[in-house]
């Protein structure tokens, strides 16, 4: 037995996923650096995707079956249920590739104590990969929140975080579908150093049926980026801002204006994301029908002119 190996454990929340997570869990059955165990949490699917999973149980590979509770709550189920030291978050319509996990636990060892571990990630778009404005430094992230402003440092499936300071944190936020993942970088950045890999070792499937923002259903949570707001930290209140306002834009869109007015009140102080202020202050004042489509116009915009480079 080798006594120096990092036990991580990879948790791979499940809803109504049947196409994709037995890609998923082959990805982590694939890897060099084989983890400790892997538990599959599902959260009450209504189509085929446990009986899916279940066909890959074995004594490493365990599935749990909850009733929906949404991602936060089957993640913080499997952190629990956990035996390792460190936790690998994979959602269960992306995937790894093979040296995914052995550049994880490279640098936990070479960069001990972070908070968070990442690595790069491709987009996956309609069968096409595309690559994601990220640092291109291996190490200790300088200043995350100003970094995070501009580019991508982590996601669920890119991240492994230890155990210990997962549940010391609360884990993810019971109830909150949007932006839950950046509401827990946001509090471990805030006090632990974050280190990313700029390998692309992640495949993040941006699908419009598979994403959160495309199935949204009003929150039920005591939750929210305003909670993060610390007096005399410029670069951590503009991230927030940043985080808070892009959450808004989609709540405002899907009718909930209540809560638009709410964010764009809080967030008027942001300097650094004027203009997505600005588009939330928009849309609060629209008629909520037209909301949805001029959105959904914007972002297809945005996408054409990212991917063109203008």
């Amino acid at each position: 037995m080798d006594t120096d190996r990092l036990r991580i454990t990879v948790v791979i929340p499940l809803y109504n996923k049947e196409g994709e997570v037995a890609r998923a869990i082959r990805s982590v059955a694939e890897q060099k650096y084989a983890p400790f165990e892997t538990i599959i949490v599902d959260d009450g699917s209504s189509d085929r995707s446990a009986a899916v999973a279940e066909e890959f149980v074995s004594d490493s590979i365990h599935l749990i079956r909850q009733s929906n509770a949404g991602v936060s709550a089957a993640r913080n189920r499997g952190t629990e249920a956990a035996s390792g030291d460190f936790i690998a978050f994979l959602d269960a319509d992306d995937w790894w590739e093979p040296g995914f996990l052995e550049e994880i636990a490279s640098l936990i060892r070479e960069f001990p104590g972070c908070g968070i571990y990442a690595t790069a990630f491709r987009i996956v778009r309609d069968g096409h990969y595309y690559p994601a404005h990220q640092p291109e430094q291996r190490g200790i992230v300088t200043d995350f929140f100003e970094q995070a402003m501009t580019r991508y440092i982590c996601l669920p499936s890119t991240s492994c975080l230890p155990r210990r300071l997962l549940i010391d944190t609360g884990g993810f936020p019971p109830g909150m579908k949007l932006g839950e993942d950046l509401y827990l970088w946001t509090k471990i950045a805030a006090r632990h150093s974050v280190c990313f890999s700029p390998h692309p070792l992640v495949n993040y499937s941006v699908t419009a049926s598979n994403r959160s923002s495309s199935i949204y259903t009003p929150e039920r949570t005591a939750f929210s980026f305003q909670d993060l707001y610390t007096e005399g930290n410029d670069s951590l209140n503009e991230y927030i801002a940043r985080c808070g306002i892009a959450k808004a834009i989609t709540i405002t869109a899907k009718g909930d204006t209540e809560s638009g007015r709410k964010a764009e009140r809080f967030f008027r102080y942001t300097r650094r994301y004027r203009f997505g202020w600005k588009k939330l202050y928009l849309l609060n004042r629209l008629p909520r029908k037209w909301r949805p489509g001029l959105l959904a116009v914007y972002n297809k915009l945005a996408w054409i002119i990212a991917r063109k480079g203008l």
